[in-house]
């Protein structure tokens, strides 16, 4: 009887934790339930310094670029600092390390006249990070190494290698191709070999590598993560019996594309693989971050802890009190934490005070004006904000993909307007003010848009989209659509009271 009982209470712990409203509080009474970061989290990589974690992605066309994360349990995160002021091109697949007393990011940009493999430094995870340092090295997702005789090398997609100069900001010598992957069978549903985000460790006397293979997009099936390791960084490499690490075996997982994966360990001894996935029918929203535990075979190799499922409630890995929000301080508009500009990062251009943000006007149209946006995160949520207008500007809020693929509600003193794709639509004019209200609401795909002219009476205009086939399977550039603010024209907007509420209607 009372086994019966424990196991319905097990099971509506389940239910409970699977359907919270709040889809940053996904960790209660020393479980968590995955994605450990929802929203576009993609191609992380997490070292560990003592009893502090830190984490960065991919931060692509957004700027500030990169930006550091911080964890005591692997579970709860915030962000510290970021680590690229410059706009690039296309930030991907960065490696974060500790080399000696100095904390190293490398990362490739791609897609542009500067694009390549570069570093940045600093001596601390919270900054000031140097200039980034182009390290003239071809191919991409560079990954950090550190050989018998302390030899730094940089390991990189293809299953090549180069080494680096003492201190890690240079290349000496010539790229050498190591090894070969792991051939996974041929009726597999990928988009290739894609041999790619190499990631070392050195454990127990060996040095594993771990991969992404398979493509990181298409079919669900396609990615994953694989292991090999080595008694020298020399190779030769052996491949797991166990590979994949993780896979998606079937399209009717909840987490696609599963893959670039990267081991990380407690300090009392257990080992984890943080990597990222697409959320079945939720595609739009990039790749989040998970966390699974891993287990120790007899014969030395790392796989999935058995009893464990990604999509059920799982034993945080450390011990914690509290819990932090990702987007607890989101109406401070910290930019370069929380929030990021799209393509350009100029700090004359805003202003913040206490919980206010002033934007000067750029371009005519959101489409040209380089909005400031977050990673929302969530299936359905709304944004609210308050409006304050300076000289001949236009304001509003926006879901965004790039330039070209957007939704969003702008509003002048006299005007309003709705924004699908590249096409802006007047839809009506109001008395003259200098203070307005907007919302805008994505529920699981379907956006549509409120204002208010003395923030009580709320008025629909009807300019409704459907936004589920906004992803990088049909557009390319691995975006995610992201919620956010601009403001275009001549003149300025200031934006407070700023909300951001998710919707409990799953």
């Amino acid at each position: 009887m009372i086994k019966n009982i424990i196991v319905i209470l097990l099971l509506l712990f389940d239910v409970a934790i699977s359907t919270s409203g709040d889809c940053f509080a996904q960790k209660h009474n020393g479980y968590y339930l995955n994605p450990i970061l929802q929203g576009d989290y993609a191609d992380p990589s997490i070292m560990r310094d003592g009893s502090d974690y830190y984490m960065t992605h991919s931060s692509f066309d957004y700027m500030p670029g990169l930006t550091v994360l911080h964890s005591k349990d692997l579970v709860n995160w915030e962000p510290i600092s970021f680590a690229l002021k410059e706009y690039l091109g296309s930030v991907w697949a960065p490696d974060i390390l500790k080399h000696g007393d100095k904390y190293y990011i490398y990362f490739t940009v791609a897609g542009a006249s500067k694009g390549g493999n570069y570093v940045v430094w600093a001596n601390s995870p919270y900054g000031p990070w140097s200039e980034p340092i182009n390290l003239n090295v071809k191919h991409i997702d560079p990954g950090h190494a550190t050989s018998e005789d302390g030899t730094r090398w940089l390991f990189l997609s293809g299953g090549h290698r180069v080494r680096l100069a003492d201190d890690g900001l240079s290349i000496k010598g010539n790229v050498e191709k190591v090894y070969n992957g792991w051939r996974f069978p041929k009726e597999w549903i990928t988009t290739g070999f894609g041999l790619e985000a190499p990631k070392v460790r050195y454990i127990n006397g060996y040095y594993y590598l771990m991969c992404a293979e398979g493509g990181t997009l298409g079919p669900p099936t396609a990615h994953m993560a694989v292991l090999a390791r080595s008694k020298s960084i020399n190779g030769p490499w052996e491949n797991s019996p166990y590979n994949p690490v993780v896979h998606t075996s079937d399209n009717d997982e909840k987490w696609w594309n599963k893959g670039h994966g990267s081991l990380i360990d407690t300090p009392d001894g257990n080992w984890y693989i943080v990597y990222h996935a697409y959320e079945k029918s939720y595609l739009n929203l990039g790749r989040p971050t998970l966390i699974e535990p891993l287990e120790w075979t007899n014969d030395g190799w790392l796989r999935l802890k058995k009893g464990v499922a990604c999509d059920k409630p799982i034993k945080k890995p450390i011990v914690s009190q509290g819990q932090v929000g990702m987007l607890q301080h989101l109406s401070e508009f910290r930019v370069g934490k929380e929030w990021r500009f799209y393509r350009e990062f100029s700090s004359d251009r805003y202003s913040v005070d206490t919980n206010t943000i002033t934007i000067q006007g750029k371009g005519n149209s959101p489409h040209n004006s380089s909005p400031l946006l977050f990673v929302g995160g969530c299936h359905a949520y709304e944004l609210e904000v308050e409006i304050e207008f300076e000289g001949d500007a236009t304001a509003g809020l926006v879901l965004w993909y790039n330039n070209k693929y957007m939704v969003g509600t702008g509003i002048s003193p006299t005007a309003r307007y709705s924004y699908r794709r590249e096409n802006t639509s007047r839809r009506g004019s109001h008395k003259e003010t200098s203070r307005i209200w907007l919302r805008l609401k994505n529920d699981h795909h379907v956006v549509s848009g409120t204002y208010s002219l003395d923030g009580k009476t709320w008025l629909k205009d009807d300019w409704g989209m459907e936004i589920s086939g906004f992803n990088n399977n049909t557009l390319g550039g691995f975006m995610s659509m992201l919620p956010g603010i601009f403001t275009c024209g001549n003149g300025k907007a200031r934006f407070s009271n700023f909300k951001f509420t998710p919707i409990n209607n799953d």
